[in-house]
């Protein structure tokens, strides 16, 4: 696997040499529920977001990962729930986890993370040190969250070594994550 996938090294604080010399920042995003604002506060989001994407004046990617949800533990733990039953109330549990796994056959529950990528590609002729590529890619990663922090998202960075290993594992073997 290690042949096949562009990563030269990990380092401990979260920056990724690829094989091609270039260097990566994974930024982990959770976003807002865009569709719960007002009016006035989507305006707001938008405008916030555009901002966003005139401030990135550098290599960045947005990777989005949809995973399907797995309904069997949530429908086991209603099960579990006992309040001394009556058999009206476990009609009710009943019907409910039918129509949660009828929600889930139509709808096919997910969830979704989102990642963006920021790559710096080091310049010929110029001080490519990793120290400042790190205090670069840095400086973007604060724009960044800068930006989205004002759209109502959170936002940070992937700085250890086992969750970038984690992150990559998950587009790589979807049925495990």
């Amino acid at each position: 696997m290690q042949q096949w996938i562009p990563i030269e090294t990990i380092y401990d604080d979260g920056l990724i040499k690829m094989k091609n010399q270039s260097f990566l920042k994974i930024i982990i995003v959770c976003p807002i529920n865009y569709q719960l604002k007002s009016d006035f506060e989507k305006e707001a989001i938008i405008n916030a977001y555009k901002i966003f994407l005139k401030n990135c004046n550098f290599n960045i990617q947005i990777l989005i990962q949809s995973t399907r949800e797995d309904i069997n533990e949530i429908i086991e733990n209603i099960n579990q729930i006992n309040l001394n039953e009556s058999k009206k109330i476990k009609k009710i549990k009943e019907e409910y986890c039918k129509y949660i796994k009828k929600l889930n056959f139509k709808n096919k529950f997910s969830s979704k993370k989102f990642y963006i990528l920021i790559k710096k590609i080091p310049e010929k002729n110029k001080n490519n040190s990793i120290e400042i590529i790190q205090e670069e890619l840095n400086a973007n990663y604060l724009k960044i969250k800068e930006s989205l922090l004002r759209c109502g998202n959170t936002v940070n960075e992937v700085i250890s070594k086992n969750e970038i290993k984690k992150i990559i594992k998950s587009f790589i073997n979807k049925k495990y994550y």
